[in-house]
Protein backbone atom coordinates (compact mmCIF):
# COMPACT_ATOMS: atom_id res chain seq x y z
CA UNK A 1 0.00 0.00 0.00
CA UNK A 2 1.25 3.46 -0.83
CA UNK A 3 2.39 5.66 1.99
CA UNK A 4 -0.14 8.38 2.80
CA UNK A 5 -0.29 11.37 5.06
CA UNK A 6 -3.39 11.64 7.24
CA UNK A 7 -4.14 15.07 7.17
CA UNK A 8 -19.37 15.87 14.28
CA UNK A 9 -29.48 21.67 16.26
CA UNK A 10 -27.18 24.68 15.86
CA UNK A 11 -26.26 26.78 18.90
CA UNK A 12 -24.68 30.16 18.22
CA UNK A 13 -22.13 31.56 20.65
CA UNK A 14 -20.71 35.03 20.16
CA UNK A 15 -16.99 35.19 20.72
CA UNK A 16 -16.23 38.89 20.64
CA UNK A 17 -18.87 41.56 20.07
CA UNK A 18 -17.65 44.35 17.85
CA UNK A 19 -19.32 47.22 15.97
CA UNK A 20 -21.04 46.52 12.67
CA UNK A 21 -20.44 48.22 9.34
CA UNK A 22 -21.96 48.60 5.92
CA UNK A 23 -22.87 45.28 4.31
CA UNK A 24 -20.83 44.89 1.20
CA UNK A 25 -20.28 41.50 -0.38
CA UNK A 26 -17.02 42.43 -2.14
CA UNK A 27 -13.63 41.01 -1.22
CA UNK A 28 -12.03 44.45 -0.77
CA UNK A 29 -13.91 45.18 2.44
CA UNK A 30 -14.59 41.56 3.44
CA UNK A 31 -15.74 40.84 6.06
CA UNK A 32 -18.30 43.59 6.44
CA UNK A 33 -20.68 41.62 8.70
CA UNK A 34 -20.49 38.70 11.17
CA UNK A 35 -19.02 35.43 9.91
CA UNK A 36 -20.45 32.05 10.93
CA UNK A 37 -17.59 29.73 11.96
CA UNK A 38 -19.13 26.25 11.97
CA UNK A 39 -17.68 23.56 14.23
CA UNK A 40 -18.73 19.95 13.49
CA UNK A 41 -18.91 18.88 17.14
CA UNK A 42 -20.98 19.62 20.22
CA UNK A 43 -19.63 22.28 22.59
CA UNK A 44 -16.88 21.14 24.89
CA UNK A 45 -13.41 19.75 24.45
CA UNK A 46 -10.32 20.93 22.64
CA UNK A 47 -12.13 21.55 19.33
CA UNK A 48 -14.32 24.24 20.88
CA UNK A 49 -11.41 25.82 22.74
CA UNK A 50 -9.24 26.00 19.65
CA UNK A 51 -12.13 27.24 17.49
CA UNK A 52 -12.94 29.90 20.05
CA UNK A 53 -9.34 31.07 20.22
CA UNK A 54 -9.16 31.45 16.45
CA UNK A 55 -12.55 33.17 16.37
CA UNK A 56 -11.47 35.67 18.99
CA UNK A 57 -8.31 36.58 17.11
CA UNK A 58 -10.17 36.82 13.81
CA UNK A 59 -12.78 39.08 15.40
CA UNK A 60 -10.16 41.34 16.90
CA UNK A 61 -8.10 41.53 13.71
CA UNK A 62 -10.96 42.16 11.27
CA UNK A 63 -13.31 44.22 13.44
CA UNK A 64 -16.17 41.82 12.66
CA UNK A 65 -17.68 39.07 14.78
CA UNK A 66 -16.69 35.48 14.04
CA UNK A 67 -19.44 33.45 15.71
CA UNK A 68 -19.14 29.80 16.66
CA UNK A 69 -21.95 27.66 15.28
CA UNK A 70 -21.99 24.08 16.63
CA UNK A 71 -23.52 21.56 14.20
CA UNK A 72 -22.75 18.10 15.49
CA UNK A 73 -23.75 14.75 14.07
CA UNK A 74 -23.04 12.09 11.45
CA UNK A 75 -19.27 12.30 11.89
CA UNK A 76 -19.25 15.84 10.57
CA UNK A 77 -21.42 15.25 7.51
CA UNK A 78 -24.17 17.50 8.90
CA UNK A 79 -21.79 20.41 9.37
CA UNK A 80 -19.98 20.00 6.05
CA UNK A 81 -23.32 19.61 4.25
CA UNK A 82 -24.61 22.78 5.87
CA UNK A 83 -21.60 24.78 4.73
CA UNK A 84 -21.66 23.23 1.25
CA UNK A 85 -25.22 24.51 0.78
CA UNK A 86 -24.56 27.99 2.21
CA UNK A 87 -24.20 31.11 0.08
CA UNK A 88 -20.67 31.25 -1.40
CA UNK A 89 -19.95 34.69 0.03
CA UNK A 90 -17.43 33.86 2.77
CA UNK A 91 -19.84 34.42 5.64
CA UNK A 92 -20.36 30.72 6.42
CA UNK A 93 -17.17 28.68 6.84
CA UNK A 94 -16.16 25.52 8.66
CA UNK A 95 -13.17 24.67 10.81
CA UNK A 96 -12.79 20.91 10.85
CA UNK A 97 -10.44 17.97 10.86
CA UNK A 98 -9.37 15.41 8.31
CA UNK A 99 -11.80 12.92 9.85
CA UNK A 100 -14.64 15.34 9.11
CA UNK A 101 -13.62 16.58 5.69
CA UNK A 102 -11.60 13.90 3.88
CA UNK A 103 -12.58 10.47 5.25
CA UNK A 104 -16.41 10.47 4.78
CA UNK A 105 -16.20 10.27 0.95
CA UNK A 106 -14.34 6.97 1.33
CA UNK A 107 -17.04 5.31 3.43
CA UNK A 108 -20.30 6.99 2.37
CA UNK A 109 -21.98 6.84 -1.03
CA UNK A 110 -24.90 9.12 -0.16
CA UNK A 111 -23.18 12.26 1.04
CA UNK A 112 -25.48 15.29 0.63
CA UNK A 113 -22.66 17.13 -1.14
CA UNK A 114 -19.85 16.50 -3.56
CA UNK A 115 -16.66 16.51 -1.53
CA UNK A 116 -14.59 17.88 -4.41
CA UNK A 117 -17.05 20.35 -5.96
CA UNK A 118 -19.33 21.68 -3.23
CA UNK A 119 -16.64 22.85 -0.82
CA UNK A 120 -13.82 25.34 -1.34
CA UNK A 121 -10.63 24.76 0.69
CA UNK A 122 -9.40 27.90 2.48
CA UNK A 123 -6.33 26.86 4.44
CA UNK A 124 -4.71 24.05 6.31
CA UNK A 125 -4.16 25.31 9.86
CA UNK A 126 -2.12 22.79 11.79
CA UNK A 127 -1.27 19.16 12.31
CA UNK A 128 -1.05 17.23 15.56
CA UNK A 129 0.53 13.91 16.32
CA UNK A 130 -1.58 11.01 17.43
CA UNK A 131 -0.30 8.19 19.60
CA UNK A 132 -0.42 4.41 19.72
CA UNK A 133 -1.31 3.25 23.23
CA UNK A 134 -2.02 -0.15 24.74
CA UNK A 135 -3.41 -1.54 27.98
CA UNK A 136 -0.53 -2.26 30.38
CA UNK A 137 -1.64 -5.86 30.85
CA UNK A 138 -0.06 -6.64 27.48
CA UNK A 139 3.60 -7.71 27.53
CA UNK A 140 4.40 -4.83 25.18
CA UNK A 141 6.65 -1.82 25.80
CA UNK A 142 7.38 -0.59 22.27
CA UNK A 143 5.82 -0.49 18.83
CA UNK A 144 8.31 -3.14 17.75
CA UNK A 145 7.02 -5.47 20.47
CA UNK A 146 3.45 -4.56 19.52
CA UNK A 147 3.97 -5.68 15.93
CA UNK A 148 5.76 -8.84 17.06
CA UNK A 149 2.82 -9.63 19.36
CA UNK A 150 0.32 -8.94 16.59
CA UNK A 151 2.18 -11.30 14.27
CA UNK A 152 2.24 -14.01 16.92
CA UNK A 153 -1.45 -13.51 17.76
CA UNK A 154 -3.15 -12.62 14.44
CA UNK A 155 -6.54 -11.00 14.93
CA UNK A 156 -6.44 -11.40 18.71
CA UNK A 157 -5.67 -7.77 19.53
CA UNK A 158 -8.85 -5.71 19.87
CA UNK A 159 -8.18 -2.25 18.43
CA UNK A 160 -10.60 0.56 19.37
CA UNK A 161 -11.72 3.17 16.82
CA UNK A 162 -14.35 5.91 16.78
CA UNK A 163 -16.22 4.34 13.88
CA UNK A 164 -15.80 2.71 10.51
CA UNK A 165 -13.83 4.99 8.26
CA UNK A 166 -12.83 7.33 11.07
CA UNK A 167 -9.33 8.71 11.29
CA UNK A 168 -8.28 6.29 14.09
CA UNK A 169 -9.71 3.44 12.03
CA UNK A 170 -7.71 4.38 8.95
CA UNK A 171 -4.61 5.06 11.07
CA UNK A 172 -4.84 1.63 12.66
CA UNK A 173 -5.56 -0.18 9.41
CA UNK A 174 -2.63 1.53 7.71
CA UNK A 175 -0.23 0.57 10.51
CA UNK A 176 -1.26 -3.07 10.42
CA UNK A 177 -1.25 -3.18 6.63
CA UNK A 178 2.27 -1.76 6.37
CA UNK A 179 3.56 -4.25 8.93
CA UNK A 180 1.74 -7.30 7.62
CA UNK A 181 -0.25 -7.76 10.81
CA UNK A 182 -3.92 -7.95 11.68
CA UNK A 183 -6.01 -6.73 14.60
CA UNK A 184 -9.73 -6.89 15.24
CA UNK A 185 -11.19 -3.42 14.80
CA UNK A 186 -13.82 -2.58 17.43
CA UNK A 187 -15.84 0.49 16.48
CA UNK A 188 -17.32 2.96 18.96
CA UNK A 189 -19.22 6.23 18.59
CA UNK A 190 -16.45 8.26 20.17
CA UNK A 191 -13.37 8.30 22.34
CA UNK A 192 -15.47 8.71 25.46
CA UNK A 193 -17.28 5.48 24.57
CA UNK A 194 -14.23 3.29 24.07
CA UNK A 195 -11.96 4.70 26.78
CA UNK A 196 -13.65 2.79 29.66
CA UNK A 197 -13.19 -0.46 27.74
CA UNK A 198 -9.58 0.40 26.94
CA UNK A 199 -8.81 1.22 30.56
CA UNK A 200 -10.25 -2.11 31.72
CA UNK A 201 -8.54 -4.09 28.97
CA UNK A 202 -11.67 -5.21 27.09
CA UNK A 203 -9.97 -3.63 24.08
CA UNK A 204 -6.21 -3.53 24.17
CA UNK A 205 -5.02 -0.83 21.79
CA UNK A 206 -5.91 2.33 19.92
CA UNK A 207 -4.44 5.30 18.11
CA UNK A 208 -5.76 8.51 19.64
CA UNK A 209 -4.95 12.16 20.30
CA UNK A 210 -2.48 13.28 22.94
CA UNK A 211 -5.24 15.09 24.84
CA UNK A 212 -7.31 11.89 25.00
CA UNK A 213 -4.54 9.42 25.72
CA UNK A 214 -1.78 11.13 27.69
CA UNK A 215 -3.65 11.65 31.00
CA UNK A 216 -4.11 7.88 31.27
CA UNK A 217 -0.51 7.29 30.16
CA UNK A 218 0.76 9.61 32.90
CA UNK A 219 -1.48 7.84 35.42
CA UNK A 220 -0.01 4.48 34.45
CA UNK A 221 -3.32 3.22 33.08
CA UNK A 222 -2.13 3.04 29.46
CA UNK A 223 1.26 2.48 27.89
CA UNK A 224 2.57 4.82 25.18
CA UNK A 225 4.29 3.07 22.26
CA UNK A 226 4.86 5.72 19.60
CA UNK A 227 3.67 8.79 17.72
CA UNK A 228 2.14 8.84 14.27
CA UNK A 229 4.14 11.53 12.49
CA UNK A 230 7.42 11.28 10.60
CA UNK A 231 9.06 13.60 13.12
CA UNK A 232 8.90 13.24 16.87
CA UNK A 233 6.52 15.65 18.57
CA UNK A 234 8.19 18.42 20.63
CA UNK A 235 6.00 17.64 23.63
CA UNK A 236 7.18 14.00 23.67
CA UNK A 237 10.77 14.26 22.44
CA UNK A 238 11.81 10.91 23.90
CA UNK A 239 8.96 8.96 22.30
CA UNK A 240 9.98 7.43 18.97
CA UNK A 241 7.76 7.58 15.93
CA UNK A 242 6.06 4.53 14.49
CA UNK A 243 8.05 5.18 11.31
CA UNK A 244 11.29 4.89 13.27
CA UNK A 245 10.27 1.64 14.90
CA UNK A 246 8.16 -0.49 12.59
CA UNK A 247 6.78 1.20 9.46
CA UNK A 248 9.14 3.35 7.43
CA UNK A 249 7.29 6.31 5.94
CA UNK A 250 4.30 5.99 8.25
CA UNK A 251 2.97 9.54 8.58
CA UNK A 252 -0.54 9.94 9.91
CA UNK A 253 -1.17 13.24 11.74
CA UNK A 254 -4.56 14.70 12.52
CA UNK A 255 -4.93 18.00 10.70
CA UNK A 256 -7.28 20.92 11.16
CA UNK A 257 -8.32 23.13 8.28
CA UNK A 258 -10.92 25.60 7.03
CA UNK A 259 -13.37 25.21 4.14
CA UNK A 260 -15.98 27.46 2.56
CA UNK A 261 -18.90 26.73 0.22
CA UNK A 262 -17.99 25.73 -3.31
CA UNK A 263 -18.12 28.68 -5.67
CA UNK A 264 -16.67 31.14 -3.16
CA UNK A 265 -14.53 33.62 -5.09
CA UNK A 266 -10.74 33.16 -5.05
CA UNK A 267 -10.39 36.71 -3.73
CA UNK A 268 -12.45 35.93 -0.62
CA UNK A 269 -10.71 32.57 -0.13
CA UNK A 270 -7.35 34.31 -0.25
CA UNK A 271 -8.53 37.00 2.19
CA UNK A 272 -9.79 34.35 4.60
CA UNK A 273 -6.58 32.38 4.30
CA UNK A 274 -4.55 35.48 5.08
CA UNK A 275 -6.72 36.34 8.10
CA UNK A 276 -6.34 32.83 9.54
CA UNK A 277 -2.58 33.07 9.00
CA UNK A 278 -2.56 36.38 10.90
CA UNK A 279 -4.65 34.91 13.72
CA UNK A 280 -2.25 31.98 13.95
CA UNK A 281 0.55 34.35 14.93
CA UNK A 282 -1.05 34.90 18.36
CA UNK A 283 1.48 33.90 21.06
CA UNK A 284 -1.31 32.74 23.39
CA UNK A 285 -2.88 30.58 20.69
CA UNK A 286 0.49 29.12 19.72
CA UNK A 287 1.35 28.31 23.33
CA UNK A 288 -1.95 26.49 23.82
CA UNK A 289 -1.59 24.49 20.61
CA UNK A 290 2.03 23.58 21.28
CA UNK A 291 0.93 22.02 24.58
CA UNK A 292 -1.21 19.67 22.47
CA UNK A 293 1.67 18.69 20.21
CA UNK A 294 0.39 20.89 17.40
CA UNK A 295 2.54 22.20 14.57
CA UNK A 296 1.25 25.16 12.55
CA UNK A 297 1.06 24.19 8.86
CA UNK A 298 -0.65 27.05 7.07
CA UNK A 299 -1.30 26.88 3.34
CA UNK A 300 -2.78 28.76 0.43
CA UNK A 301 -6.27 27.81 -0.79
CA UNK A 302 -4.78 26.24 -3.91
CA UNK A 303 -2.22 24.16 -2.03
CA UNK A 304 -4.90 22.98 0.39
CA UNK A 305 -7.18 22.09 -2.54
CA UNK A 306 -4.47 19.99 -4.12
CA UNK A 307 -3.56 18.14 -0.93
CA UNK A 308 -7.20 17.61 0.04
CA UNK A 309 -8.08 16.22 -3.39
CA UNK A 310 -5.14 13.83 -3.23
CA UNK A 311 -6.02 12.75 0.30
CA UNK A 312 -9.67 12.07 -0.48
CA UNK A 313 -8.60 9.86 -3.36
CA UNK A 314 -6.02 8.12 -1.15
CA UNK A 315 -8.64 7.36 1.49
CA UNK A 316 -10.96 5.95 -1.16
CA UNK A 317 -8.20 3.66 -2.39
CA UNK A 318 -7.29 2.66 1.14
CA UNK A 319 -10.91 1.80 1.90
CA UNK A 320 -10.92 -0.51 -1.09
CA UNK A 321 -7.58 -2.06 -0.14
CA UNK A 322 -8.67 -2.89 3.41
CA UNK A 323 -12.16 -4.00 2.39
CA UNK A 324 -14.29 -1.15 3.73
CA UNK A 325 -17.51 -1.15 1.74
CA UNK A 326 -19.06 2.34 1.49
CA UNK A 327 -22.43 2.60 3.18
CA UNK A 328 -25.52 4.18 1.68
Amino acid sequence: MNRMSYFASAALAAVVLLPGAARSQGADNYPSKPVQLVLPFAPGGSSELEGRMFAQRLSENTGRNFLLDFRAGASGVIAVGYVAKAAPDGYTILMGSSGVISTPPAVRTNLPYDSLKDIAPVTLLYKRSIILVVHPSLPIKSATEYIAYAKAHPGQLNFATVGIGSAPHFAGELLHSLTGTKATMVHYKGTGDFMPDLLTGRVQATITSLSSGMPSVKAGKLRLLGVSTLQRTPVLPDTPTLAEQVAAGYDFPFWQGVIAPGGTSPAILNKLSAEFAKAAQSPELNKRLMEEGVIMTLSTPENFRQSLTAEINQFKKMAQDIGIKPEN
